[in-house]
């Protein structure tokens, strides 16, 4: 099964507002760039995942992107990310893409197991995998076969929405749960949540000084 991944990229430089009691717009400008990075390389290191795609307005991520040897695609104008999503979906499956995991690039700690995990359950066709945020309310990760299975509605609430969506197709649908896929960095109190749970699950953190990838 031919698998893309997603990944969906907010602009650098207005990223992550909501750190901003405990980091600089430069740390958290990196921080962004960092996760980013973090999770391109895991991407490219699976079987599992034949190609990496990276979604954004940003033109200095699609450019990095690029020079990593990744596909992209950008989004125009306002924030119009399930549009772009769709258009995605064309796209690969105009590429011979059979399977399509979205995995917005804020999640830090999503492992090998994780992207595994999810893979294997979508492995049939007509299938979703979704796994939620920390309060089941958002979409952490999702995974169609095939691209363009369902409508994408990214926002708050997309968790049930995405459920209803595929529901609606007809598809099967599954739910992956992990603590560590469920954590996306907004706000302080996650910064706390990454160290805890990267010492947890030894994985890699980004330093907060933001100068280099430390082991966990």
């Amino acid at each position: 099964m031919k698998t893309w991944a997603v990944l969906p990229v907010k602009p650098l430089v207005r990223g992550k507002s909501r750190l901003a009691p405990v980091l600089s717009p430069a740390q958290r400008e990196k921080l962004s760039l960092g996760m980013l990075l973090h999770n391109i390389q895991l991407l490219k290191s699976l079987g599992c995942i034949s190609n990496i795609l990276v979604i954004s307005r940003d033109t200095k991520v699609l450019s990095i992107a690029r020079d990593l040897g990744v596909y992209t695609v950008q989004e125009s104008g306002q924030p119009e990310l399930n549009p772009a999503l769709m258009r995605a979906s064309k796209l690969i499956h105009t590429w011979g893409g059979e399977a399509m995991l979205i995995l917005p690039s804020d999640i830090p700690l999503v492992s090998a197991e994780d992207i595994e995990q999810i893979v294997h359950l979508g492995r049939f066709p007509a299938t979703m995998v979704i796994a939620p945020d920390t309060v089941r309310d958002g979409t952490n990760a999702l995974f169609v076969h095939p691209p363009g299975l369902i409508p994408y509605s990214y926002g708050s609430g997309s968790f049930q929405r995405h459920i209803a969506q595929a529901e609606l197709a007809g598809a099967t649908v599954e739910v992956y749960e992990s603590e560590r896929l469920a954590l996306d960095v907004d706000t302080p109190p996650d910064l706390d949540e990454y160290v805890r749970l990267a010492a947890k699950y030894n994985l890699p953190i980004i330093d907060f000084q933001l100068q280099q990838v430390v082991e966990g």
